[in-house]
């Protein structure tokens, strides 16, 4: 049985998105970031960083922060949705990476300006959507010859998928990106997808 610690963030979804495709055994724990539970010293105790998602594997009595790191590792104790040819793995690695050190981060800095406090900071909301709009367009250029951005479906696509399903917070018109729209919508339609996705609380996937 594994623990997940998780809010209703792109960051806590990638990881029970992969939990329900993998049909792996697990119970949630709700960590209510908007009322600073992550400041908890008992959640400090398995999170370091005091962030969400965290996950306690009893099986193997690993425990784990780190979104990226934490798909890694249930990839490779359920030995599912990582490319077993060379290449493609290494290309599922590299855009789990792209997400983790650049769309993951640069979106988040667009939802706080352009979704949370708009008007606040005229510079901010221009530096972000411009590089949400270049991060997406990537992603766009990178879908245009693929189903999935390591040729097969990965924890790639399960990381940046939660992530895309906020672009109306970060001002990106779906109908300018086809590519990642065709992509989109083939995620969403996975039955584990929509499942991972009500975790921990009921929530529909936006649909463009």
């Amino acid at each position: 049985m594994i623990d997940l610690y998780t809010f209703g963030t792109p960051n806590g979804r990638k990881v029970s998105i992969a939990l329900e495709e993998m049909g792996l055994a697990y119970q949630t724990h709700v960590i209510n970031i908007t009322r600073d539970e992550q400041f908890n010293p008992a959640f400090l105790k398995i999170a370091p960083n005091n962030k969400i998602p965290v996950i306690v594997d009893h099986e193997t009595n690993v425990t784990m922060m780190e979104s990226g790191s934490i798909l890694y590792y249930l990839a490779t104790k359920s030995q599912q949705f990582m490319p077993t040819v060379p290449h493609w793995h290494w290309e599922a690695i590299e855009w789990l990476n792209w997400q983790m050190g650049g769309f993951g981060p640069m979106l988040g800095q667009a939802n706080h300006f352009l979704h949370f406090n708009p008007g606040k900071s005229e510079y901010a909301e221009q530096r972000y959507a411009m590089e949400a709009r270049r991060l997406y367009e990537v992603l766009d250029k990178r879908l245009e010859d693929r189903a999935y951005v390591a040729n097969e479906y990965s924890i790639a696509d399960m990381a940046i998928f939660p992530w895309v399903a906020r672009w109306s917070w970060q001002n990106i018109d779906m109908g300018t990106l086809p590519n990642i729209k065709r992509w989109y919508y083939a995620i969403a339609s996975r039955p584990a997808v929509k499942r991972g996705y009500n975790v921990p609380t009921e929530a529909e996937i936006p649909l463009p």
